[in-house]
């Protein structure tokens, strides 16, 4: 008997929190959306034609509609790339992510021109992952634009990368177990001990030592290859500078708060030591963009750094993906080169 009330114990919190996990993401598993390896690229991208709560793919493996190929004459096609923070699994709608907001804005602008869009982000993409995705999945559809989202993914890249040198990062202890694909209490019970262990540990942990200037020089030529071979592929390119919820005029729990994400993924450094290195690849951003002469949209830090605009540390709710969308909105739609484009 001990064991079936065990048994029934253990069936009711799983429905639980299934069905909270519904509730919150259109989902009952632990990952937003399946993912798959593309024979083309070799790259993991979202599985064409995947349909989960308010998450739809295409049937090329991008979370846009339908593009008519070849690209129609006249069309303005703008294309996304960059990381989990474009694909926007955090939105409560298929509409209601960043690249999908902006192109109804510059539809809107410009009511007489055709325009579609194909978002190429996908979680976990770093420059590296994008500059493949570009030329191997992207550049045959023809964007007229390009816009390019990056941050997080390098930044925790490149500290990884030197934390697991010191000895301080194993990286297999961010995969997820066997048991953990399919029983999602189990999951969440394990990400959230993790955390709470890593945090709990704050004061005591080894921190990597490291100059973010020094380390980002691999995220600057990466960029700049990525800028220079997306210049060959579409007119108009724009990079976005990276926003995320902390901020350093946040009182410091307020800012441990903001960063709980973050140390999650980057358990090696501190809240300060985040800040700097975010601060930092967006310093690079705003320096490629000067010395490759691309359009530069700033502004990170006009999404307000709370939980009403950011759903952790990096990915923004629907309110901040509505003032994500305006901010590259304000730049692109009346930028020179890109008036010339729609104009001309």
């Amino acid at each position: 008997m001990a064991l079936i009330a065990l048994l029934a114990s253990l069936l009711l919190a799983e429905g639980i929190v299934r069905a909270r996990q519904w509730l919150k993401y259109g989902t009952t598993g632990a990952s937003f959306y399946h993912m798959i390896e593309d024979p083309g690229s070799g790259l993991i991208i979202p599985e064409p034609g995947h349909s989960i709560g308010s998450i739809v793919i295409d049937s090329r493996g991008f979370r846009s509609p339908e593009l008519e190929l070849p690209k129609p004459e006249g069309r303005l096609r703008i294309g996304f790339l960059g990381g989990s923070t474009s694909f926007c699994a955090e939105s409560t709608t298929q509409e209601g992510i960043w690249p999908y907001l902006l192109v109804e804005a510059l539809k809107k602008r410009d009511p007489a021109h055709g325009f579609d869009f194909v978002n190429g982000a996908a979680a976990g993409y770093s420059t590296e992952q994008s500059s493949i995705n570009l030329e191997k999945r992207m550049a045959p559809l023809e964007p007229d634009v390009l816009i390019i989202y990056h941050g997080t993914n390098d930044l925790t890249q490149d500290t990884r990368r030197l934390a697991a040198a010191e000895g301080l990062f194993d990286p297999e202890a961010m995969e997820t177990d066997v048991v953990g694909r399919y029983w999602l209490c189990w999951y969440l019970l394990k990400k959230n001990f993790r955390f709470r262990t890593r945090q709990n540990r704050a004061g005591k942990t080894l921190r990597l030592e490291y100059d973010p200037e020094t380390s980002s020089h691999d995220f600057h030529q990466r960029l700049t290859n990525l800028i220079r071979e997306a210049k060959r592929v579409a007119p108009v390119v724009c990079l976005v500078t990276f926003s995320q919820r902390a901020r350093a005029e946040q009182a410091p729990e307020e800012r441990r708060e903001a960063s709980s994400s973050s140390l999650y993924y980057m358990p090696y450094l501190g809240v300060d030591a985040i800040l700097s290195g975010f601060e930092e690849y967006n310093r690079v951003i705003r320096q490629v963009a000067a010395e490759t002469g691309v359009l530069l949209v700033e502004g990170e830090n006009d999404i307000p750094g709370d939980a009403a605009h950011f759903r952790d540390s990096v990915h923004l709710t629907d309110q901040g993906l509505a003032l994500q969308a305006e901010r590259v909105f304000e730049v692109l739609s009346e930028a020179p080169v890109y008036r010339a484009l729609v104009d001309g």
